[in-house]
């Protein structure tokens, strides 16, 4: 398994994908694949959820040139298998093995359902298929998701591109028993459809489709020059620079006051059960007050609170001496963290406050007296030192 800027690919060759596709619709398991380009992988390195749920993904291909060159510069083996590639492909299988085919497709995209149909019927004059165009925020209701059982496809393509396609795969798929395989494919069905020219094969050898889209459609000049230069400046300074960086990261201490006691919001990771720490974050670029609000908004999804007090980078910690003692996860590949601290008050009831399933599994308020008790081991460090910059602000004093 390779990975790029946090996101997972698969190192395996073509024929090894292809094989374990044929595994994924000959069992009884429903299975969801990702094919994220460089654009998808900025997108998620802002949007927690996508990022997520790409490395949730049954299966990860490298979609774009730009992944290739990404394996090269960070010497990992990383196959491309392009969605234009893979849906005609997974189209003759299931025409051969006679298995349904379901196109959950966007109205809004340049293939209309008119379209779509034409053009299979005219390819794959024996596929059996069901083409539906909705809108990217449509709700799946109970009669929808009834007609689709209704047809009982096996494989499911989604077009809304991303993030949409990875999101409503991910939220609903377990609503569609039938569905074995279910990929989002973006704009894969407009090549198919002839309403989007493909780059010459000689182009695509060498790593230029990039350069003929931008010849035939201009217009794309910002998503290209973000797929290319901004995608390869990020690589580089991930690879080459971050290993001796620490990462700015922002601490978020909510706390709110029960008969004049001091409660503070614990949130339980994810990815590490029973490891209890304050919310956290990243600050990308922003100043530890900025930061942190929105952090807090983001996690637990609820703006009821008053800032304190920020203090900047108050405590440093090394991911080696942290990865240690549990199975702490490494960001962006810094050395470790630097870490600001943002304290603010709780005003809210307890149903403002819902965490997000992709960053938590709970949250729950422990008393200031226990709080380092509370905590995961790695972090009794840091908060020691949180807990004495809250207490420099003498908001905690018991009335006398």
């Amino acid at each position: 398994m390779a990975k790029i800027l946090g996101i997972n690919l698969s190192d395996l060759k073509e024929f090894e994908i292809k094989d374990k596709l044929n595994f994924f619709l000959s069992g009884q398991i429903s299975h969801y694949l990702v094919t994220p380009n460089p654009e998808i992988i900025l997108a998620a390195q802002r949007d927690e959820e996508l990022f997520y749920i790409l490395n949730q993904a049954d299966l990860s291909l490298a979609d774009g040139f730009g992944l290739k060159l990404a394996g090269r510069l960070t010497r990992q083996n990383i196959t491309r298998l392009t969605g234009a590639d893979l849906v005609p492909y997974l189209l003759g299988l299931a025409q051969s093995k006679k298995l349904k085919i379901l196109i959950i497709n966007w109205r809004g995209g340049l293939s209309k359902q008119v379209d779509i149909k034409a053009a299979l019927s005219e390819k794959y004059p024996q596929l059996n298929f069901l083409v539906l165009d909705l809108s990217r925020f449509q709700p799946l209701t109970r009669d929808l998701n009834e007609k689709i059982n209704n047809f009982q496809p096996t494989i499911l393509f989604n077009t809304f591109g991303s993030p949409y396609q990875e999101k409503t795969i991910y939220h609903n798929l377990k609503n569609w028993p039938s569905v074995k395989l279910a990929l989002g494919i973006g704009g894969a069905f407009d090549f198919i459809t002839r309403k989007v020219r493909r780059a010459p094969a000689f182009w695509r050898r060498h790593g230029l489709e990039w350069l003929w889209r931008l010849l035939h459609q201009p217009s794309r000049w910002r998503r290209i020059y973000n797929a290319t230069f901004v995608f390869s400046a990020k690589i580089i300074k991930s690879y080459y620079l971050n290993p001796f960086l620490y990462r700015p990261n922002v601490v978020c201490f909510l706390y709110k006051k029960i008969e004049e006691e001091i409660f503070v919001l614990l949130v339980e990771r994810q990815d590490d059960a029973c490891h209890w720490q304050l919310p956290q974050g990243g600050r990308d670029g922003e100043d530890p007050k900025t930061a942190g609000a929105r952090e807090l908004r983001e996690e637990i999804n609820t703006d009821k609170f008053n800032a304190r007090a920020v203090f900047k980078n108050v405590y440093y910690y090394h991911y080696k001496e942290a990865a240690r003692s549990s199975t702490h996860r490494q960001q962006a590949d810094y050395c470790g963290q630097k870490q600001s601290l943002f304290i603010a008050e709780f005003i809210g009831a307890e149903n403002d406050i819902k965490v997000n399933f992709w960053d938590h599994r709970a949250y729950k308020w422990v008393n200031l007296n226990n709080l380092i008790n509370e905590v995961h081991p790695i972090r009794q460090t840091g908060i020691k030192i949180f807990i004495e910059k809250f207490k420099s602000l003498h908001l905690y004093e018991k009335k006398q």
